[in-house]
Formats: structure tokens, sequence, C-alpha cells
């Protein structure tokens, strides 16, 4: 995937996350194979104040992974000035892709890129569809979207606009899937809404608190939407009508395979 969106994130931004890049790069002697935007101005609906959270996936040099004792697999970086970058070492991001893990999956779908993938991140993608577990991944969204849900999607009261969000994103996902178990969910909800094949009046609900988020901040609250409630709820509740896939050994040797050819170049 190349960027795009580029008008998503301001011309200054996008600078000062690459120059970012290229020092987490040099200070940590890695190769960055993929920078994407993640959380809600990938998801699509941002306030005027959220955060931009930048993840990258990275290789190290063929030796380090030669070690009697593991490395850590992961880098982070203090959250300064609303940039927040975060990257996962390759063979971390195989290891969960396996599992069918979520995350890795919406890294690779980000509509927000901040640099020309490495040709590997095709072969990831084309892996993560070969290797999509409905149910597994599906499992990723429950925790979240009932955390929310139970804490403010319960009792009256106005919901804080950023939590319907929390809680709605991740119902639609597992509708993405209930609607067709061969796909992987997108991570932009405007691609999400379509794949789910939802009522125009709930499109319209969520229209609007699209439009009301990108006016206020993170803290603004909104009147309670009895459809998205009982929408939400529905679709937390429905992952085991997903079906599992049967295993393939083979993948496996296959994101071996495609670990051992990255960091052996």
């Amino acid at each position: 995937m190349t960027p795009v969106l580029d008008t998503a994130i301001a011309p200054e931004i996008r600078r000062d996350v690459e120059a970012r890049l290229l020092r987490i790069e040099a200070n940590n002697d890695v190769r960055l194979l993929m920078a994407v935007q993640s959380g809600s101005r990938a998801w699509g609906f941002p306030s005027p104040d959220s955060d931009y959270d930048v993840r990258f996936v990275y290789a190290r040099r063929r030796d380090w992974y030669l070690s009697l004792t593991a490395g850590r697999d992961v880098i982070e970086t203090p959250i300064e000035d609303k940039i927040d970058l975060d990257g996962w070492d390759v063979r971390k991001a195989l290891g969960l892709l396996l599992k069918s893990n979520a995350v890795v999956s919406e890294w690779i779908e980000s509509p927000i890129r901040y640099r020309v993938d490495d040709p590997v991140v095709a072969k990831l993608a084309r892996l993560a569809d070969e290797l999509l577990d409905p149910r597994a991944l599906a499992h990723h969204y429950p925790n979240l979207g009932r955390n929310t849900a139970d804490r403010w999607l319960d009792g009256p009261g106005d919901v804080p606009v950023k939590k319907y969000f929390y809680a709605l994103r991740p119902a639609l996902a597992i509708r993405a899937l209930r609607t067709d178990a061969r796909t992987r969910p997108p991570m932009n909800l405007q691609a999400l809404i379509v794949a789910c094949d939802l009522p125009t009046g709930i499109v319209e609900q969520i229209g609007m608190l699209v439009e009301a988020k990108a006016r206020t901040n993170e803290r603004a609250s909104g009147t309670r939407l009895p459809d998205l409630d009982a929408l939400i709820r529905a679709e937390l509740a429905a992952v085991a009508d997903l079906p599992a896939a049967i295993p393939r050994p083979e993948l496996a040797e296959r994101a071996n395979s495609l670990f051992l050819d990255l960091v052996n170049t």
C-alpha cells in the first residue's frame, strides 16, 4: 500500500512524524516496513484534539534474532505534541497474525500511511487473508465494546460521543464479519458501514455522531440513541455465530519462510 488520504493529516504533522520515524530507525538500528495511522484519525471519526496514533512494524539485523537472550520486541516513545509513536518487531507481528490478531490486521488496512510500504507488507496482507479465522478475529472486539457499553450505554443520561464510537466500531467489525466471513473488516468507519449493509436510519445516526465528534473535543457528550444501543448490544453478543477456520499448518511454514527471507536480505 502507498500513502493515501494525505489531506487527513496536516502537512506539518506529516513532516514531524516522518522526521521522528527517521530518528527511530537511526537510534534503534531498525528498518521500518510500514508506518501507519491508527486510532480515531484512521478510523474516520477524529475530534479536533485527537492524538496522532502512529504505529509501525520494523525488522532488525539478522544477528539480533540469533541472540540467546531474546530482545525487546516493541519500540515505544513518549507522547509529544499529541504524536504517539509505537511499533512492533516483525517477528512479533507475524506471531500475532498467525492467531488472526485484529490489531495487526487493522494496521495493514490503515487508510493513512506515512511511508511507502516495504514489499513484504503486501505478503503480510495476503497471509492475513489466508489466515483469516472469523471467530478468532472477532473475539478481539467484544471486550473492547463491552467495557464501554457496560459503563456508558446502560442507564439514563447522555453518552460521551467518543465512548459511543468505542463501542460502535467493535460492534460493526463483528457485523462485517457476519456479513462476509471471508473478508477482514475495514479499519475505517465509513468503509465499515458499507461492509455492514446497515439500515438507512442507522447510517444517518452514525453520520450525525461523526459530525458531532468532528466539531467537539474528546469529552463532549451527546444524546442517547436507542437504535444504536440495540445494534451494539446485539452485535457484541453475536461472536459465537461466526464460523471458526480449519487450522492450516502450512501457513505457519509460510510465515516462517517470509520472516527468514526478510531478515536474511
